[in-house]
């Protein structure tokens, strides 16, 4: 594969129709708060259900569950941190979102939606996490055996900026 397409834009995750959606987790596999909580509002608890089977999940792997109500296959589940509502490092959100394309890639998706990662409750500047973000893409990219296209999507504006940002760069 030559290369991934990216696409950014503003927008509410749980909305998107893609084959994959990402959920910047946390170890534990709860899904309370920020995109976690928006994921399982739309898509119903057995996604919670069905990843808590699954945990502990270390930050640097990532797990898929069937997505429920939303408009994907399925949801990844890549921790950015340990316990729920932790404070994160940009390093874990690189490992995040390189645990997220390897899993959604190993599950046959051709596209994952993915939000800022780490932004929320924990705590990396959008422009810490978008530098961290565009990094574990642009490795991943050579490496994709299905997947074609990787939406980074966020109700944050400032999010979608720092992203547009870190790709012209």
């Amino acid at each position: 594969m030559s290369g991934l397409i990216i696409e950014v834009k503003c927008s509410d995750l749980t909305r998107e129709s893609a084959d994959a959606v990402c959920n910047p987790a946390n170890s534990l596999m709860y899904m309370g708060g920020g995109a976690a909580g928006a994921l399982k509002r739309a898509g119903g608890e057995g996604i919670e259900r069905e990843a808590l089977r699954m945990a502990p999940v270390p930050v640097g792997k990532a797990v898929v569950t069937s997505a429920g109500k939303l408009k994907a296959r399925w949801v990844v589940h890549a921790p950015t941190m340990e316990r729920p509502a932790m404070r994160t490092t940009e390093e874990k959100v690189y490992l995040a979102t390189k645990a997220a394309l390897e899993a959604a890639d190993g599950a046959g998706s051709k596209s994952l939606v993915i939000p800022g990662m780490g932004t929320g409750v924990g705590g990396v500047s959008r422009e810490a996490a978008a530098r961290a973000m565009m990094k574990a893409i642009r490795e991943f990219e050579g490496k994709a055996r299905s997947l074609e296209k990787v939406i980074l999507c966020d109700i944050d504006r400032r999010m979608v900026r720092a992203w547009e940002e870190e790709l012209r760069r």
